[in-house]
């Protein structure tokens, strides 16, 4: 019984990383010069899985342009396209032609984890004769995840679905990581809608145990990585720990009178210009300019055809195509692609009481629990001169901020966003530019 094959689930929309998700799909958001999606599927490619089965949707041309036939990665990569978004079951039972009679991986596209899980928890699926094994993670917030339940074996009794803090059911919440044989298809095949009009893979796997009698392991991720990058700020910790793993080489140009301490990646064609100060690790794409004078702190990644001025930035993703040129400071946050500030707009990222800093996302205020953060700049935004942002705003994409304005509340997608003489704070539609 050897793991041959995958399934990710890459279909969804990522509405809670929005104006990040506004120009990708949630999988194709880069971290450390690769897409999310790419780092998962080098992790599944070291773990000896050759054919996988990418289930798209939401700008799936993204996924399909960018991975091909898998033949650059040395994997078979395989589409097809969900069609109405009917929940993870749903998608889901799209593979079942693909799988045919094996046993197969399955993995959520909006997961980042360490590698060496895959080859873990094949290991285990191998060796023992169950049905599923379901990867798990200790969470500090329960009712916001699905809870499993554990015997004294480490079968899985029961799945829960945000149990309420009264149930006292644990804290071990489903990590979107499983193994299973051909099984769980006759359990979706068996799966009704939910409450939510959906068809709940939580649920699919209790038929599984319930009716089929199947037996279903857990397997907890311990001292490892995990994360399901559902809030922006989550990007900056995968960023982190992806960055501590990085290999240093300079592929373009560095000027003299440059330091470069630690790990730093420079990508082809790209020029690091005299006076410039890089502290790894970090990582700069290609064709980028960087300098001259800039000062690059540790844990930011860069993309392609992007320049840095005389500017600073610190922990933070700036995406392609973008300009920081002129006495800039960018600080915790993340810089979407073809955004360009002007001279002297900067960041900021600190509350004077050190509290930690709140982000409206989807209409809810939530705690990022960050002493630091800066901003997010949604794809082709700008920014006049001397502009401020502050900590935990979102200026979402296609939109202007005008000359000496301060950002104090979140700016619309496709907004005119500026102060008049008398300081008030004027919103009109961005009729000056529009995303390509």
């Amino acid at each position: 019984m050897i793991i041959m094959k995958a399934v990710i689930l890459a279909a969804g929309k990522g509405k809670r990383l929005r104006p990040i998700t506004a120009t990708r799909p949630k999988p194709m958001i880069p971290i450390s010069g690769k897409p999310l999606l790419e780092h998962n599927i080098l992790g599944l490619k070291k773990a000896g899985v050759k054919e996988i089965l990418l289930i798209v949707g939401y700008k799936r041309e993204n996924i399909e342009e960018y991975f091909g036939n898998g033949n650059k990665y040395d994997v078979k990569i395989e589409y097809i396209t969900q069609q109405e978004y009917l929940g993870t079951a749903h998608a889901t039972g799209y593979a079942k032609d693909f799988i045919k009679n094996e046993s197969f991986l399955l993995l959520y596209g909006d997961i980042l984890v360490d590698d060496t899980v895959f080859v873990r928890i094949i290991k285990i699926f191998e060796e023992s004769k169950i049905d599923g094994l379901i990867s798990l993670i200790k969470v500090q917030n329960p009712h916001d995840y699905g809870i499993i339940s554990l015997d004294n074996n480490k079968f899985v009794t029961k799945i829960t679905e945000k149990p309420s803090p009264e149930l006292n059911l644990g804290n071990l919440a489903n990590a979107g990581i499983y193994l299973f044989t051909p099984q769980i298809f006759q359990a979706i095949d068996k799966t009704q809608k939910s409450i939510r009009n959906e068809y709940e893979f939580t649920d699919s796997m209790q038929i599984l145990i319930n009716d089929l009698k199947g037996k279903i392991i857990g397997f907890e991720i311990e001292s490892l990585f995990w994360s399901d990058i559902g809030l922006p700020w989550q990007l900056l910790d995968a960023n982190h720990y992806l960055l501590d793993r990085i290999e240093g080489e300079i592929c373009g140009k560095v000027e003299k009178n440059v330091t470069i301490n630690g790990k730093v990646y420079v990508g082809k064609r790209a020029i690091i210009k005299s006076g410039t100060y890089i502290q790894g690790p970090c990582f700069i794409g290609e064709n980028c300019k960087i300098g001259p004078n800039a000062y690059i702190r540790p844990y930011t990644s860069i993309g392609n055809n992007s320049h840095i001025g005389m500017s600073e930035i610190k922990n933070s993703l700036i995406y392609s195509n973008s300009a920081i040129p002129h006495f800039n400071y960018i600080g915790d946050s993340i810089i979407c692609e073809n955004v360009n500030l002007g001279a002297g707009a900067k960041t900021s990222n600190l509350r004077f009481d050190n509290k930690s800093i709140k982000m409206e996302i989807n209409g809810k205020i939530i705690d990022s629990k960050r002493r630091k953060l800066g901003c997010i700049i949604g794809p082709f935004s700008q920014t006049g001169i001397n502009t401020s942002i502050m900590c935990g705003k979102i200026i979402y994409e296609n939109s202007i901020i005008g000359a000496h304005t301060l950002v104090n509340k979140d700016v619309p997608s496709n907004t005119l966003f500026y102060q008049d003489q008398d300081g008030n704070i004027v919103i009109k539609p961005n009729i000056f530019t529009k995303i390509e």
